[in-house]
């Protein structure tokens, strides 16, 4: 049984792994392509919905701060295959800022 909801894919795992370990800028870069691939594909979560999502007790690593913990709301939301394409170019971008 799996402890944590992207754990269930192995690309979804290694990207929220590589993400975790890139400094806070790429994080932030890699939480703006979550958002825009989840509302170029129809999702849209309410700013409700985000704040509620926020409020709870912070124990995960991305819940400390609010733009990427928004953006692994997003990514959470997003249907299983979906998911392993928008992780697939999370891999990518930060593949490609390693090279910078």
């Amino acid at each position: 049984m799996y402890k944590r909801w992207y754990d269930i894919d192995p690309t979804v795992s290694l990207a929220v792994s590589l993400m975790r370990n890139a400094n806070i800028m790429t994080q932030y870069k890699c939480a703006d392509l979550i958002v825009q691939k989840s509302k170029d594909n129809g999702i849209d979560l309410s700013d409700n919905i985000l704040t509620d999502a926020f409020t709870y007790v912070l124990r995960r690593w991305y819940d400390t701060d609010q733009k990427i913990a928004e953006a692994f709301e997003y990514l959470k939301s997003l249907p299983a295959e979906l998911q392993k394409d928008v992780a697939l170019d999370i891999i990518n971008l930060l593949q490609e800022e390693e090279k910078h």
